[in-house]
C-alpha cells in the first residue's frame, strides 16, 4: 500500500448560495488552497475534515492500493484524482496523487 499526497487545488465559496439557505457556521471550512496533506495508506491524515473525507476517502483507496485510470483516461496522470468534497456551499477540489512511497505498517 502507499501513501497518497492530497492537495487542495481550489477552494470555492456561494456566497449568494451561503446567504439563502444556510444557517451560520462558525469555521465551517479551514481548508486553504496550497494546503498539503499526506495519507498513509487508506487512513484519514491527522487534520483533514471529515466530510471532505467521506468524499475522497474512495479514491484515496483505490489509488493508495494501486489501482490507476480511474474512469478510464479521465486524468492525465493515471495515478491521480481530482475530487471534490460534497459540501454545496463551499466545495474544496483536491488533487490525489499516489507516491512511490509505501505507507507505514500501520496502515496495512
Amino acid at each position: 500500500m502507499k501513501k497518497c499526497r492530497i492537495t487542495a487545488i481550489r477552494v470555492a465559496c456561494y456566497k449568494d448560495l451561503i446567504e439563502q439557505y444556510e444557517n451560520p457556521i462558525p469555521d465551517a471550512c479551514n481548508i486553504k488552497e496550497g494546503q498539503v496533506f499526506i495519507a498513509n495508506g487508506w487512513k484519514k491524515p491527522e487534520g483533514f475534515c471529515d466530510s471532505a473525507w467521506e468524499s475522497i476517502s474512495p479514491f484515496v483507496m483505490t489509488l493508495a492500493c494501486g489501482g490507476e485510470d480511474i474512469y478510464s483516461g479521465w486524468m492525465k496522470d493515471k495515478k491521480s484524482a481530482l475530487i471534490s468534497c460534497n459540501d454545496g456551499f463551499r466545495p474544496v477540489s483536491f488533487l490525489i496523487e499516489a507516491l512511490e512511497e509505501e505507507a507505514d505498517e500501520t496502515a496495512r
